[in-house]
């Protein structure tokens, strides 16, 4: 019986460090991918404000980040596997509409269509994405390393009630602005008959998309209000299961 117990106290203490370890691999590459991204991020909102004092316009400025936009936007494809593997305990559906929808804003309407890139709505959704991406990894980053300072916190749960909403107004006046190119030049849409027998309007497609809005939005909006509630008045959420 004594060897026996001996036994699983060895196993359970085994499986305990690995338990720990694995942990702290994790709570590592957390914090070095959070530690990037508010760096990144960082690096963006500097280039936006040189440009600007330098030039005088924000004509041209799309243009002089966009190879960066597209890197850091793009990365942050690593937060749905995030989800999806359980490292991190956010609904993969929420993140995965999140980041798959700036995904499609940089890569299918801001840099394909050269003509809107020098658009007001342009610049209104950068500057949101911009400060709305260093609070939050700044927050997640300070919070992996035990280290959060209020302000740090107050402005990830706060900023957003303003700059939700305005980073949404600049995507759908962007999107809105790039239909009358997407109908003149028909990209990436095909007409029959073709040897797929398969048709596809891309400016239906971008109206729909901005329909989506509709529905999608509060969901996320309020999702966020009551993550807002827990974390800084500590309220009990129930929420159901996505």
């Amino acid at each position: 019986m004594a060897s026996s117990e001996e036994d699983g106290t060895v196993e359970e203490k085994d499986h305990n460090n690995k338990k720990r370890t694995k942990s702290s691999i994790v709570t590592i590459w957390l914090t070095i991918y959070n530690i990037t991204m508010t760096a990144g991020w960082l690096v963006l909102a500097m280039a936006m404000a040189r440009f600007y004092m330098q030039k005088g316009t924000h004509k041209g400025l799309y243009k002089s980040i966009a190879k960066t936009l597209k890197f850091f936007q793009t990365i942050a494809l690593v937060e749905v596997g995030h989800c999806a593997i359980g490292i991190v305990r956010t609904s993969v559906i929420v993140t995965g509409v999140q980041v798959c929808s700036r995904i499609f804003m940089v890569w299918f309407i801001t840099s394909s269509i050269r003509q809107i890139q020098n658009e007001e709505s342009v610049v209104l959704f950068l500057v949101v994405w911009t400060v709305t991406e260093v609070s939050r990894y700044s927050f997640y980053t300070f919070n992996l390393l035990h280290l959060l300072p209020y302000f740090i916190k107050w402005a990830r749960y706060n900023f957003f009630i303003v700059l939700y909403p305005l980073g949404v107004a600049g995507e759908l006046l962007t999107i809105y602005a790039a239909l009358p190119y997407v109908r003149r030049s028909a990209m990436y849409s095909m007409r029959l008959p073709n040897k797929y027998n398969v048709s596809f309007d891309y400016y239906y497609f971008l109206i729909i998309v901005m329909l989506s809005y509709i529905p999608l939005f509060p969901q996320l909006y309020f999702h966020m209000l009551r993550q807002r509630r827990k974390v800084l008045h500590g309220e009990v959420i129930v929420e159901k299961d996505d």
